[in-house]
């Protein structure tokens, strides 16, 4: 499946991009899904000691699809498809990578 076909499939469960306060919902949605991550992580560290042996690979498969759904439906809310989300991403690293600044941080590097 490329990005495009994800971001298709995705769209068949979103709401109406006319719902009210539907960029919110999207935006907030997103950062609260990248938090369960983090949340998940976090308890890695002060329970187990930070050992990547025993993070639940399946549970991290599912909160970053959750992650990539509300990717995709922002992406499409505002107007960009996912391959060129994507791409856009690959050559701004490499492009990054080529001037060796991918170290660092800011967004104009």
């Amino acid at each position: 499946m490329d990005c495009d076909d994800y971001q298709r499939a995705a769209l068949r469960t979103a709401r109406a991009k006319d719902a009210p306060d539907e960029f919110m919902h999207l935006v907030l949605g997103l950062v609260g899904e990248a938090g369960e991550i983090a949340e998940k992580v976090k308890k890695l560290v002060r329970d187990k000691n930070s050992d990547l042996a025993q993070l639940d690979r399946d549970d991290m498969a599912a909160e970053l699809g959750d992650v990539l759904w509300y990717t995709a439906v922002l992406a499409d809310f505002l107007g960009l498809p996912m391959n060129v989300v994507a791409q856009r991403n690959v050559d701004k690293l490499a492009d990054r990578q080529r001037r060796a600044v991918l170290g660092g941080s800011g967004d104009n590097r």
